[in-house]
């Protein structure tokens, strides 16, 4: 007969006494539980004790009482808030059978016991009550008991008033950590004279390693919780002072320094997050990053990795005001940028003949020019970059490539300007479908996630990225556009390739800039298909049977309408341009199937000319 549901089988330990193996009933209160067990190793007083997990975190067996909530006290006595949770949370249901419990001294005893031997005389009584703590702490209905007898009080006496740096100020940071995780008292009731204390120990040349990382972790958290928090932080703990940290060799204290840099950023104002970003870009933050934290002997942890997704999300946000800004066709600045483009790519060849032009030769010269650069309103450029996202963020990244790799720039534009045959990729109208391709891809604009480890090693080497990475991508879309033999019409299609050269590649996570552009070169757009065609395939062999037997049964049905839409489709015929030996497009022809699918009837034919009948073309 199988036991009952509300029984399980534990054993029960007792310092200096023989295990007990008993038969649990849930359904029976825990005083009468505890007064069994302490009647069967003849113990009095059952009240004063308490069962708790032997293994693990060792936490309190409790079960959910009927207690007023209580008013807890704040580190200067006065009353902070009502309990937010019942006195006691039960977590009896969750014995399983097998499971060994310990008899101990009850929470409220055991917190009498240690905010007395906090406030002793004797060091080492001292030193190993404030350890006891930092231990018992991570269990809320010990650090419940603990706050009830105002212990928190005591707590900020010792670090108020204390000179020690070493292993006691080390306890009882971290059991200060323990007590406030718990959230019985708000941050923002912290004195003055305690936070300043903190900020020593962050500040200072020589302390203890623990001392600094639990006191980087105290900031870290006081920071979100009120904007005067973190005013104060931000004043206090210089960004120098954070790299100085983020330098050493000790991973714990870097990370502890990377958590607190990440706190200020994303409690940060647009406006203040902007210029710490700055003067994070002047101190060379990404370059050391990427060579003494990513490059380090030491593997990267899960948190570290969080940390730099942050970080880059931070930095690659900085863009989100240009992306969303339209251009203005009134702003002298914006025009003389967008007139840069032009004269860097033409100026020398036609400025010397455009001084004798007049105005509005100069202006039909300008719309033919911009024309050549890919704009699609060559005559008022400006309406390219009105779209919203990528707005001015397309124009920053063209002047860029033109300023920064001239003769890529000229190369790309002229190559292209100089073709009439339909074939030409655009540069303007790439550059701006690219900029908010990369935008997507990088999530430019979007809150971070609060558990995402996705970061891009490569980010860390460049200061430049985005702009850097735009330069690597254009020149891909012209290469992809030629491999595909695209015309106008291909467009999208060109830029979707594009899209999944990079997507791919990214997924490989490149520790370079350089190693991107050598592996996105050679993701071409032969290897694209190829690889498509193995996905493809991959994903047929894990159909299901039925499923692959309906399709093989539908077909030649579908084969045959295929059939017949290609033969309606030549039959209705398409419009060509004829391409003289000059490689011009000037004439054109038409060409269509006969409706018994048996001769292709063709012949010239007049633009404008949208459907000409069978009997208009001579030729056969």
């Amino acid at each position: 007969m199988p036991p009952p549901k509300d029984v399980v089988k534990i054993a029960i330990q007792m310092v200096g006494a023989i295990p007990q193996l008993i038969e649990l009933q849930q359904t029976k209160p825990l005083a009468s539980v505890l007064k069994d067990v302490c009647d069967a190793w003849s113990l009095p007083n059952a009240e004063r004790y308490a069962l708790q997990y032997a293994d693990g975190r060792q936490t309190y067996i409790t079960e959910s009482v009927r207690r007023p909530s209580r008013r807890l006290p704040g580190p200067t006595g006065t009353v902070l808030a009502s309990s937010p949770v019942p006195f006691s949370l039960q977590n009896r249901r969750e014995i399983k059978n097998g499971s060994i419990l310990r008899l101990t001294t009850s929470p409220d005893q055991e917190a009498e016991r240690l905010y007395s031997g906090i406030q002793s005389n004797n060091s080492d009584v001292k030193t190993d009550s404030l350890k006891k703590l930092a231990s018992l702490s991570q269990d809320v209905t010990f650090a419940q008991e603990f706050i009830n007898r105002n212990g928190l009080k005591q707590i900020f006496y010792i670090v108020e008033e204390g000179n020690d740096t070493g292993e006691m100020l080390a306890h009882t940071l971290k059991a200060f950590m323990e007590l406030m995780e718990h959230d019985f008292v708000s941050w923002e009731t912290l004195s003055a004279a305690f936070i300043k204390k903190i900020v020593s120990y962050v500040n200072m040349n020589v302390v203890d390693a623990s001392v600094q990382q639990l006191s980087l972790s105290i900031l870290e958290n006081m920071v979100p919780t009120s904007r005067l928090l973190f005013e104060l932080v931000r004043k206090e703990v210089t960004l120098d002072r954070l790299l100085t940290h983020l330098q050493v060799t000790n991973a714990q204290l870097q990370l502890k320094a990377m958590a607190l840099l990440i706190a200020l950023l994303l409690a940060a104002t647009d406006a203040e997050r902007r210029d710490m970003m700055d003067y994070l870009r002047e101190k060379n933050i990404r370059q050391f990053i990427h060579k003494n934290i990513i490059h380090s002997s030491e593997p990267l942890g899960d948190e570290m990795a969080h940390y730099l997704y942050v970080l880059q999300s931070v930095s690659l946000n900085l863009c989100e005001r240009r992306m969303r800004t339209s251009m203005d066709p009134y702003s002298q600045e914006q025009r003389e940028l967008l007139q840069s483009l032009r004269q860097t790519a033409f100026e020398s060849e036609s400025e010397a003949s455009a001084s004798n032009f007049s105005t509005e030769r100069r202006r039909s010269l300008c719309a033919k020019e911009f024309r050549k650069l890919g704009f699609m309103n060559n005559s008022n450029p400006a309406e390219d970059l009105r779209r919203a996202p990528p707005g001015l963020l397309a124009l920053d990244n063209m002047v860029y490539f033109s300023r920064h790799t001239p003769n890529a720039y000229s190369r790309f534009v002229l190559e292209n300007s100089s073709r009439e045959d339909k074939h030409e990729c655009p540069f303007a109208r790439s550059s701006i479908q690219l900029t908010l391709i990369l935008c997507e891809i990088l999530h430019v604009g979007e809150p971070c996630s609060e558990t995402a480890q996705a970061f891009y090693p490569m980010f860390f080497g460049q200061d430049h990225f985005f702009e850097e990475l735009f330069c690597i991508c254009i020149q891909l879309v012209n290469k992809t556009w030629k491999e595909m033999r695209a015309t106008q019409e291909d467009f999208d299609k060109v830029l979707q390739v594009v899209r999944e050269q990079i997507t791919r590649t990214l997924s490989l996570k490149p520790t370079s800039l350089e190693l991107f552009k050598t592996r996105v070169n050679a993701l071409n757009y032969s290897e694209i298909l190829k690889l498509r065609q193995t996905e493809r395939l991959h994903q047929e062999e894990t159909l299901a049977v039925p499923v692959l037997e309906l399709r093989e049964r539908l077909k030649p049905e579908l084969l045959e309408l295929i059939r017949q839409q290609r033969l309606l489709h030549l039959c209705e015929g398409t419009l060509f341009r004829k391409i003289s030996s000059r490689r011009r497009q000037d004439k054109l022809w038409y060409c269509r199937l006969s409706p018994n699918h048996k001769v292709l009837h063709y012949g010239d034919v007049e633009e404008g000319v949208p459907s000409p009948p069978i009997e208009s073309l001579p030729e056969k």
